[in-house]
């Protein structure tokens, strides 16, 4: 193979790089007589059920594109990461593998306390499917009291449609409503989550005849960015300016950020944690 050709070989080169970096024992390969580190070639093939030849031929740039079935293969045979897994579907295929949704279990120390730091603008962590997994103090005293409720029914679309308080809460409930169902099947359609929701979503049709309805009209919409007024019983109204964010490395994760769109309303949120304090 010319000079060239194995510059351009992207996919080969990192095939053996991967494997070169795997201990053979720890996988019941002898490690006796080994001219080199990692798996030999024909134990990748082996690992991944596929014939020698054919992986041969991978790392040397021969025999055409790899199926995406092979490539799953070869990404469990080589104990890839996530985010290595798609870089080798991107460098053999031109396009990141399909999506597999696992469900969160909360997030890292490290973003909570990101949340943390946001003293006055109400945050929050949701998965793809639209259940809060984190959450400042100042979401808890304007949005709703997570930590009061079980884990399991931490849902944003269950708090739109069968929590009076915070159906109550929205100045717009029917664009409001029209905005979440739209946003959710967008997501947990992304995450490849679909299958994940379908029991919830029919719980959600027999509890809401009002989503039962909106589910059926098929819309989706991205959740961006935009703005927020909340009805506070005490406090009286409250503005918001939201912003989305994906959390890097944790696909199935967003930030949502509600910073107060006036004095006023940040002066609101302290009196509310003043209070919630004392």
């Amino acid at each position: 193979m010319s000079e060239s050709a194995a510059a351009e070989n992207l996919l080969g080169a990192y095939l053996k790089d991967r494997r070169t970096r795997l201990d053979a024992a720890a996988f019941g390969f002898s490690g006796s007589r080994r001219r080199t580190p990692g798996l030999r070639r024909e134990e990748v093939a082996q690992r991944a059920n596929i014939s020698s030849t054919w992986y041969t031929w991978l790392e040397q740039g021969r025999g055409g594109a790899p199926s995406a079935d092979v490539l799953d293969r070869i990404a469990r045979a080589l104990m890839l990461t996530d985010v290595e897994r798609e870089h080798l579907f991107l460098i053999g295929l031109g396009r990141p593998p399909e999506v597999r949704y696992q469900a969160s279990e909360g997030v890292s120390p490290r973003l909570q306390r990101v949340l943390d730091a946001l003293s006055f603008s109400p945050a929050l962590v949701r998965t793809a499917t639209w259940d809060v997994v984190a959450w400042n103090r100042a979401a808890s005293v304007v949005l709703t009291d997570y930590g009061a409720i079980p884990p399991r029914q931490r849902n944003i679309l269950r708090f739109i449609f069968c929590d009076p308080r915070v159906r109550a809460a929205q100045y717009d409930w029917d664009s409001v409503a029209r905005f979440v169902v739209a946003a959710f099947r967008a997501d947990a359609a992304r995450a490849g989550a679909v299958s994940h929701v379908a029991d919830f979503v029919d719980e959600l049709c027999r509890t809401s005849p009002e989503f039962a309805a909106l589910w059926r009209d098929n819309d989706v919409r991205h959740h961006g960015d935009g703005t927020k007024r909340l009805r506070h019983p005490v406090h009286g109204t409250m503005s918001f300016e939201y912003s989305s964010f994906n959390v890097e490395g944790r696909s199935d994760l967003s930030m949502i950020v509600y910073n107060p769109a006036t004095p006023e309303d940040a002066d609101r949120i302290r009196k509310l944690l003043a209070e919630r304090a004392d």
